[in-house]
Order: structure tokens, then C-alpha cells, then sequence
């Protein structure tokens, strides 16, 4: 059970809009938990906490990060956007309290995933993707794999997430390119 500080004080943190969103988020995670028979508890908390790095304020966020002596890659000192999750994790450990390994790498690769990701890491990140406030061309669709089979609705959010990347100019993180490439490979061996 989550204690009520937590809700608190992370709505101050990233404000109203943010914090409905990681409602949302901690929602979709515990039922993908459930279908998926992964832990419930673990699947809240990190749904709840995934962007709690999310701090406002592009200066906030990089002070916080230099605080937390978080080394920036080039990817996200170009794409400041995805400082949010390494920070989170950190904010999750020293603010919030979080000791337990797989709820803080859920948080820290939502935005990108990675290789070898455990499967409250793909709850999270599926979560974040297709809670209930998201709408954009394909959710539906991702919506509705995420119950069929989790690898595949991941892979694809991925190639949507990629192709808005590419159309935007931005750089690709390496984790979501090893992330997609081992997905693929693990679909291959089926």
C-alpha cells in the first residue's frame, strides 16, 4: 500500500496535469500487473513515481540532475525530455524512499526501455504509452495487444515512438534502438 504522503507530495512536485497522468499510468500498470502476474505493489508504486523526475522547469531539471550527479549522455543533453527518467529514479531512492531495484529501473527506462527489460519494466513502460488520457494515431491498437502479448505491443509502441522521433529531428536513445533490436530477435526465436 502506497502511503497518502506519497500522493502529496508527488503532486506538488510535477503538478495536477502530470500527476492525473501517473494516476492513470499506476491504474494501467496494476492491471497489466494483474494479467501478467507480475506484483501488484510493485506495479503501483512505479506506475505512480514513473515521472516523478518530471520536475517543471528545464533549469530545475538540470540542477536537480547535476545535484543527483546524474552523467548526462549527449542523447539526452540534446533531448533534455528524457533526463526525467534517471532523475526519477534517484528522486524515487532519496525523496520517496524506493529501495527495490526493479521498481527503480521501472522508472528510470520508461521513456526509452532497454535491453533485457524485466517484466515490470515492460508494465510501466506500456503503461506510460496507453494509460487513458493518451491519444494518438495507433493507441488503440497498441491497447489492444498490450493484453495479447506484451513483447509485441512494446515493439510497436516503439516503432510509433521512433517514427515521431525522426519526424520531430531528434536523436533515438540507444536503449530504445537495443531495446527494439532485442524484441525483435526474441520474436525471430519463436
Amino acid at each position: 500500500m502506497i502511503e497518502g504522503w506519497i500522493y502529496d507530495s508527488l503532486k506538488e512536485d510535477i503538478g495536477s496535469y502530470r500527476y492525473n497522468h501517473s494516476i492513470g499510468v499506476m491504474n494501467t500498470s496494476i492491471e497489466l500487473a494483474k494479467h501478467y502476474g507480475c506484483s501488484i505493489e510493485k506495479a503501483a508504486l512505479a506506475g505512480l513515481l514513473h515521472d516523478c523526475g518530471k520536475l517543471q522547469g528545464e533549469i530545475n531539471l538540470l540542477k536537480m540532475a547535476d545535484d543527483f550527479d546524474i552523467i548526462l549522455d549527449n542523447v539526452m543533453k540534446k533531448n533534455k525530455e528524457l533526463i526525467h527518467g534517471p532523475l526519477g529514479e534517484a528522486l524515487a531512492k532519496r525523496k520517496y524512499h524506493v529501495i527495490d531495484k526493479d521498481v527503480l529501473n521501472a522508472i528510470r527506462f520508461h521513456t526509452t526501455g532497454r535491453e533485457n527489460m524485466s517484466i515490470l519494466e515492460k508494465i510501466v513502460y506500456l503503461a506510460d504509452v496507453i494509460e487513458p488520457s493518451r491519444n494518438f494515431d495507433g493507441i488503440e491498437k497498441i491497447r489492444e495487444m498490450a493484453y495479447e502479448d506484451i513483447d509485441t505491443s512494446i515493439l510497436y509502441a516503439i516503432d510509433s515512438t521512433v517514427k515521431f522521433i525522426i519526424q520531430r529531428g531528434n536523436l533515438i536513445h540507444l536503449d530504445t534502438i537495443k531495446a527494439r533490436n532485442q524484441l525483435i530477435i526474441l520474436k525471430d526465436l519463436e
